[in-house]
């Protein structure tokens, strides 16, 4: 019987763990897609550290194009031991970014039942918010430059870069996620995140036009935050966010103390988003190249990853599925960290596509 729903997903397992972590993550998306009437057909791409070393190529001139095919890329890790830092994350995870127009960053931060939480007192229903930060903007838009370098008088610039149908394109997909989650029983917040008092010209900018957007939203809340006093609540009172919306630079900044306060790394998800094109899902703890083939890595990140693929897509109920079968997971093991969990990576992935099989 053929399947109602199928899918070609673009597959970078890319370097050190990731393929490991991948694997597991194809496991639960099966039994997910079998459960759900719901089917993959995987292609695997190379791009990563040990092509690079054998051709000196990040990306071929045919990638980009390529990849526009496919509406999902599953991505593993990328970074390599004997390639010098930032060589592929630009030529690889940049490149896609602004080539694929992926200009939402999206990361849920949810504290799953059973995960040790650094914050004290802090329980599951605490913390379940999700931060939408701006992808292709800010200071990673590469505007800037060197002038008299090596000297003692070396000046260095790189510009804030954001035109208003850039951040107004950012503010439409977090109000509609908010009006998403309002619906789902969720608050209904949408909490601006900038720098206002310092940043004059492009504070002013994310702010007016937040504030205006806002009219056309009148059933949902908003708020906002400097950046500095936002990392301050997050760790004090993190029950008070629902969805946040920042930028470039202070979402890469609050998206990692999110991954600490939902446990760690271990259990980090996000999502390269263009809602109109090709869109790209990844763990967030990187390669792990020390723990390369020793079967010890968690892939319950990567695992989160294809399920955020999944809502993305529209297989709402086989997202949820993976969910449950996670949050079931998460009270099993010993702890998120590589060689701690109290199993291998692949009986995690085995307990994760076991429970959706059972249920």
């Amino acid at each position: 019987m053929a399947k109602s729903n199928h899918y070609e997903i673009a597959v970078i397992p890319g370097d050190g763990t990731g393929p490991e972590v991948i694997a597991e993550g194809k496991k639960v998306l099966e039994a997910a897609g079998k459960k759900h009437d719901v089917s993959f057909e995987f292609h695997d791409y190379d791009f990563g550290g040990d092509r690079y070393l054998k051709t000196g190529e990040t990306l071929p001139d045919s990638a980009a194009k390529e990849l526009k095919r496919f509406k999902a890329i599953y991505l593993g890790a990328i970074g390599h031991p004997d390639v010098p830092p930032g060589v592929l994350e630009v030529g690889i995870l940049l490149k896609l970014r602004f080539a694929l127009d992926q200009y939402i960053n999206l990361r849920p931060v949810k504290l799953y039942p059973g995960v040790d939480c650094p914050l004290k007192d802090k329980k599951p229903e605490d913390i379940d918010f999700i931060v939408v930060r701006e992808n292709t903007g800010d200071m990673y838009a590469g505007q800037g430059g060197v002038t008299r370098k090596g000297t003692p008088y070396e000046v260095a610039t790189q510009v804030m870069v954001y035109d208003r149908q850039m951040v107004d394109r950012c503010l439409k997909y977090a109000f509609d996620l908010a009006r998403v989650r309002k619906e789902e029983g969720k608050p209904g917040k949408l909490t601006l995140v900038n720098k206002t008092n310092v940043l004059v010209y492009v504070g002013d900018l994310w702010y007016r036009a937040f504030m205006e957007m806002a009219r056309d939203y009148p059933e949902i809340k908003t708020d906002y935050n400097h950046i500095d006093a936002a990392c301050m609540w997050t760790v004090k009172n993190p029950e008070w966010y629902d969805v946040m919306v920042t930028t470039n630079m202070f979402g890469d900044i609050i998206t990692d103390l999110g991954a600490m306060v939902q446990g760690g790394m271990g259990i980090a998800a996000g999502g390269n988003i263009n809602p109109y094109g090709t869109s790209m899902f990844e763990p967030i703890g990187g390669s792990a190249p020390k723990y390369t083939g020793m079967n010890i890595i968690n892939p319950l990140a990567a695992i989160e990853a294809g399920r955020m693929m999944l809502d993305h897509l529209g297989e709402k109920e086989a997202a949820k599925s993976i969910e449950e079968a996670v949050a079931y997971t998460c009270t099993q093991l010993k702890s998120l960290s590589a060689g701690k969990m109290g199993f291998s990576t692949t009986e995690v992935g085995d307990m994760v596509a076991g429970y959706i099989n059972k249920k």
